[in-house]
């Protein structure tokens, strides 16, 4: 739908402004290339079913769905203020007007973590977004998946022993996925649809079967059951016996947190709408319900999944490293080698989805980093930038619109360059867990993810909001200028920050002898994945050192970075159209400052309001 005349008026002006000049111009995507409620739906189940839950949930021996009690931070229609909203809950937020000004009200925007970080952590910023930044930049792709994906594939073709084949092909894997969505944006979004949704057909399948089978049917290899037979006793019982399911457990902390990682890995998809906020059509409107629906499917899906897998398999079976639950599942249930190498080409196809969707969403949140001007002037300005794609371009040329000029929507555009550095870092994590086998490269880069980006990161924003809430200077505006009360108050922050803070320091434990993720079962040494992604929170926080105070010294100069973006009101909501960002290095007066970016740059954000309405 066109703007307004008096919003396409705006609109047009901020284009002008940008032609011509050093400032980078970045359009917000036209309505009808946003994602609808089904795309948004699908970019959850298509990152959260996948490797994890098809594969490692029936192998783990406890699971549980975290909720961040997440609100989501926006640029308000001042200088120097942010707010936060609640898009999911289709509330507007209103920021605490000062004597002399309006109403406030948030806009939603891409980069998720980055702007709860941003809003909670506010002096310095710049040291925020370094230190999440460089974590971010580093750790935040499916490297660990795109290995899975060449493992399954040589499984699928009956091909085993070739370590370099599987890397290869998990080049192939990420280097396809950010081509397609550099190439054709729509495409890429028309594929991570159709793939979650034979996904969810999949689930559904799988679990039929299941079901069936536990209730007598035979699908050519006789009746199957599920059934644990005690290791000290011999007893057989059913997997489902209440008194034997439990029997024997591990006593050691290390051997529940090991598969807590990827547990929770495979329910971090829900939060990938956040990285895109802006890009969804009618946010307010739609994103809550979508998003509550989507993640109630999938979890509902998950627990039948793994009852239809109980059905099945005897829990002698699932301990057989060597295998996965879907594949034991089918060869089970069908008695064929021909029916696991079927399962293998879908697990493929389903981590293939994985990848697409995190390129995607991946990609715009290191596009918002770039916007900082973390990476010096030039490197900023293009890592930021978006390009109409060759899709668009060969469009217009060979089937150009044919309504009026004032009517046509802007050509679709591609964070371009934010993919090349999303597939540079894919490349160097795939590269640098070379040195060992494929399958610890995997578990390693999943934990490692899970660790970092999920549970470092989120307890940060948990225990952030919980800061907010109860510390701040804002405890007794906050909640009331946040427009939104969750379900239960602050449970669920509480929760989550305190199963956050349990996670970073019990990993920390090394598996006793006997325990199946101790290194002599083919597992890495417990410290490495803890290690690794403190190192990478420690890179950021030196990172800032440097940019914030060594080069500011040596050039003599800070780098000013303005944000420019100009909101208009579409279907009652008000949404970011385009965005002007400039960076220049200015000379440095004074002693270094100790101001909300601190150190010698700076970085300022500007909301510019259409529709005429009063700031």
């Amino acid at each position: 739908m066109p703007y307004e005349a008096d919003d396409q008026r705006i609109v047009d002006e901020a284009i002008a402004d940008a032609q011509g000049s050093m400032k980078l111009l970045i359009r917000n995507p036209d309505e009808s290339q946003k994602l609808g409620w089904f795309s948004v739906m699908c970019t959850i189940w298509n990152r959260g079913i996948g490797m994890s839950s098809n594969s490692h949930d029936a192998k783990n021996i406890a699971y549980g769905l975290a909720n961040r009690g997440h609100f989501t931070p926006a640029m308000d229609r001042r200088r120097f203020d942010r707010n936060i909203c609640s898009p999911e809950t289709g509330q507007e937020a209103h920021g605490g007007a000062r004597e002399g000004e309006t109403v406030l009200e948030c806009v939603p925007r891409n980069g998720g973590e980055k702007n709860y970080l941003e809003y909670i952590y506010k002096a310095p910023k710049l040291r925020t977004i370094s230190m999440y930044g460089i974590v971010y930049i580093i750790s935040g792709n499916l490297s660990g998946n795109a290995i899975a994906f060449g493992i399954y594939v040589l499984e699928a073709a009956g091909i085993t022993g070739h370590d370099a084949a599987i890397r290869g092909l998990a080049v192939a894997a990420s280097t396809v996925a950010c081509l397609l969505h550099g190439l054709w944006r729509q495409g890429g979004i028309v594929v991570n649809n159709i793939i979650a949704s034979l996904k969810i057909l999949i689930l559904i399948v799988v679990i039929a079967i299941g079901f069936a089978a536990s209730a007598g049917a035979k699908f050519g290899h006789g009746p199957v059951h599920g059934k644990t037979v005690d290791p000290l006793t011999g007893k057989v019982t059913s997997n489902f016996d209440a008194h034997s399911s439990f029997a024997h457990a591990s006593d050691d902390v290390a051997s529940y947190v090991q598969p807590l990682l990827f547990i929770i890995y495979t329910y971090s998809g829900w939060e990938q709408p956040f990285y895109v906020l802006s890009e969804v059509k009618e946010p307010k409107r739609v994103f809550a319900k979508t998003t509550i629906t989507a993640i109630g499917v999938m979890s509902i899906l998950f627990v039948l999944v793994n009852i239809a897998y109980l059905c099945a398999v005897s829990f002698d079976q699932r301990l057989d490293r060597q295998l996965d639950m879907a594949t034991l599942f089918f060869t089970e249930i069908f008695g064929t080698n021909a029916a696991s190498r079927v399962m293998s080409g879908i697990i493929a196809l389903s981590i293939l989805g994985n990848i697409v969707v995190m390129t995607f969403t991946a990609s715009r949140v290191k596009q918002e980093i770039a916007k900082e001007g973390i990476f010096g002037k030039h490197l900023s300005l293009f890592f930021a930038s978006s390009f109409d794609t060759p899709y668009a371009r060969l469009q217009a040329r060979f089937f150009p619109s044919q309504l009026p000029k004032s009517r046509r929507p802007p050509p679709e555009q591609s964070p371009s360059p934010a993919l090349f550095l999303h597939w540079m870092f894919s490349m160097l994590m795939i590269g640098a867990s070379s040195s060992t086998t494929p399958a610890i490269s995997y578990t390693i880069l999943v934990s490692l993810y899970s660790y970092v980006i999920v549970i470092l990161m989120g307890f940060f924003v948990a225990g952030g909001l919980l800061y907010l809430q109860f510390a701040s200077d804002e405890r007794g505006t906050w909640a009331a200028n946040a427009g939104f009360k969750p379900w239960g108050g602050p449970t669920a922050a509480i929760i989550y920050t305190v199963v956050c803070a349990f996670m970073i320091v019990t990993v920390f434990l090394p598996p006793p002898v006997g325990s199946d993720f101790h290194k002599s079962n083919t597992q890495p040494e417990w410290w490495i994945v803890p290690t690794v992604g403190l190192t990478t929170l420690v890179l950021g926080y030196f990172y800032y050192l440097v940019f914030a105070y060594a080069v500011p010294r040596i050039k003599k100069q800070r780098l000013f970075v303005e944000r420019k973006a100009t909101i208009v009101r579409d279907h009652g909501e008000w949404v970011q159209a385009v965005e002007r960002v400039e960076a220049v290095w200015v000379a440095r007066e004074g002693p270094m400052d100790n101001s909300i970016n601190g150190g010698g740059n700076y970085v300022e954000t500007v909301m510019v309001q259409a529709n005429n309405a009063p700031l």
